[in-house]
């Protein structure tokens, strides 16, 4: 059994690239740039929301309006999560070119549809919402198919330069997206939507020209039932885990709330069922025979567990940056959007340098050294992220920066590149899709997580400093109690979207009873940062250790991988004794 496993993965491996060099370069640039896109605009509404409710003139600190600020911030997320799978799949049977170029037409309309909204208020929330969704359907096409794309397109010896380029602006886009939302929004918000339209309709045209189908999709059944439950069980886990940070009765956060234990416990059960369902079906949307493969299952789990390690970051250090460091060194609230995405340029820098790079190295030495080496790397990254003091030099704290990309992504490139290596080339949109689900879902997971533990070291700390730090400059006790009362996310989020945070808390009323300096002082920019400095050093360095401890799993698990030619099986290729080489030593 192992030597026709071994030999069948061998003829995956030798299997000749029908694509020419013309057609490579053009798959190449346009799948990076896809991807750019779509990260992009998964992380530029960060920085613009502030703009946006105020473009639509709605409050998204209200606890009426808490529905809008979370399913702008995470709808892209869960939808790209739970669709990756089915439309690479669809990619496999269909046409991976014909979902790609579909994707790109879907993504450019949506953008421009949440562009030229003209509603307000709760319309207009539900319209962006809405048109959201759209949008991330249209990035989920993109994400399933472009690293299958570039499988089929490139030889086994050139895949890890095309994917490591290919992951390096996947995951920098993130962060660049946080820079253009900075730059844009303050313009106009709309800005941050219609940018995409002219640079999607021209992907779209040139992908549909010169975007070649190298592997020819076979007509298949859809897995209707394995694709209605999966996407309801991972929908179900996903809201009750944004959920579960918002505060519930008298609890900080809303991990008690029935409804909450009933989404999780629900939508558990409904994947558990969809595994059952595809075990048993003769055409499965999720390939669970894939998982036969060491090296795909090794790579996947470790991209999982580095996504739960690293998914809640980017969030952090938005307000780290946004809510004590940009306002403690003079920076008013109005602007620390614009610099957090600035002050996290040598970030971004570190990821489009050191996907490539591993990307080249992993063609030539095998994925598992610069895999497991990434994955050990983030783990020593975290650790020295958490003897940074709140309040740092920047020069040290940016060339740590530029050293956690770095690193991030050579476990990024080399992982997706020993992922797509691995696939039998009619499961490669299948797989990758995979792959990216569990990527994406435990970004989601990561981000609750990470808003829990800080939301936790803020419960224990902050009610104290602000009873104190208030009544010290003129707020009367019963209202300081009062509002040291109120749930820790609400001061979080208003820190996240660069509002004020003492000036939201107080309003206008109390503020107008305060004497000029007193007003002053409580609304300046080193008040709120003081106070909620060591609530906030606490609740981060317990997410930092949960880092550490994922990534750690993460680089274990990528070592058992294998070496640069690992044992794989096959799904439904037959093999030919004559294209099977001599076996790689692991």
């Amino acid at each position: 059994m192992t030597h026709v496993a071994d030999a069948t993965a061998a003829r995956a491996a030798v299997l000749p690239v029908r694509a020419n060099d013309g057609h490579k370069w053009a798959a190449l640039f346009i799948t990076t740039l896809g991807m750019l896109m779509a990260t992009i605009d998964a992380s530029i509404v960060l920085i613009a929301l502030p703009d946006i409710f105020r473009g639509i003139h709605l409050d998204p600190l209200l606890p009426s309006n808490t529905f809008f600020l979370l399913w702008m911030i995470l709808g892209f997320l869960i939808v790209t999560s739970v669709l990756v799978v089915s439309l690479g799949r669809l990619g496999d049977l269909y046409g991976r070119v014909r979902m790609y170029n579909l994707g790109f037409a879907v993504f450019t309309f949506f953008s421009l549809l949440l562009s030229i909204t003209w509603l307000t208020g709760t319309a207009g929330g539900i319209w962006l919402i809405v048109m959201r969704i759209f949008q991330g359907v249209g990035a989920a096409m993109l994400m399933a198919n472009s690293a299958a794309i570039l499988t089929d397109a490139f030889p086994p010896d050139r895949r890890g330069f095309a994917l490591g380029i290919n992951q390096a602006a996947a995951i920098s886009g993130t962060f660049i997206g946080l820079l253009l939302g900075g730059l844009l929004a303050p313009i106009n918000w709309r800005l941050i939507f219609l940018v995409s339209v002219p640079i999607g309709l021209f992907a779209t045209v040139w992908g549909y020209f010169s975007l070649e189908e190298v592997a020819k999709g076979s007509r298949a059944r859809i897995d209707w039932a394995g694709n209605v439950t999966f996407a309801i069980g991972l929908i179900l886990v996903m809201v009750g885990i944004t959920y579960g940070i918002e505060p519930y009765g008298g609890s900080s956060m809303g991990w008690t709330n029935p409804t909450v234990l009933a989404e999780l416990g629900v939508g558990v059960a409904f994947l558990v069922l969809f595994c059952f369902i595809e075990v048993h079906t003769e055409e499965p949307m999720f390939r669970l025979q894939l998982f036969r493969i060491r090296a795909f299952s090794a790579g996947v789990f470790a991209s999982f567990l580095g996504a739960l390690g690293r998914g809640g970051l980017m969030f952090m250090l938005i307000i780290w940056l946004q809510g004590i460091w940009l306002p403690r060194h003079g920076y008013t609230f109005a602007v620390t959007p614009l610099w957090a995405g600035i002050a996290l340029v040598p970030l971004t820098t570190g990821f489009l340098i050191g996907g490539p790079l591993s990307g080249i190295l992993s063609d030539h030495y095998g994925s598992r050294p610069f895999a497991t080496g990434g994955m050990l790397g983030s783990a020593v990254a975290f650790f020295l992220l958490e003897q940074v003091p709140v309040d740092f030099s920047y020069v040290p704290f940016a060339i740590l920066l530029f050293f956690m990309g770095l690193v991030m992504s050579s476990f990024g490139a080399s992982n997706r590149t020993g992922v797509m290596n691995s696939l039998p080339a009619s499961d490669r949109g299948a797989g990758s899709g995979m792959n990216t689900t569990f990527q994406n879902s435990a970004q989601v997971l990561s981000i609750g997580i990470f808003f829990t533990l800080i939301i936790v070291g803020l419960s224990d700390h902050l009610p104290t400093a602000l009873v104190s730090g208030l009544t010290a400059h003129g707020v009367p006790e019963a209202t300081a109690q009062s509002i040291s009362h109120l749930p820790p996310v609400s001061t979080l989020f208003a820190a996240f979207l660069g509002y004020n945070p003492a000036g939201h808390l107080l309003g206008p009323h109390v503020l107008s009873q305060l004497s000029p300096s007193q007003r002053a002082t409580v609304t300046g920019e080193r008040f709120f940062p003081s106070l909620i400095t060591n609530s906030f050093k606490d609740g981060l360095h317990t997410a930092f250790n949960f880092a550490i401890v994922m990534c750690l799993l993460g680089a274990a698990c990528s070592w058992t991988r294998g070496g640069k030619a690992p044992a794989r099986v096959t799904v439904d290729e037959p093999v030919r004794a004559d294209l099977v080489p001599e076996p790689a030593a692991s």
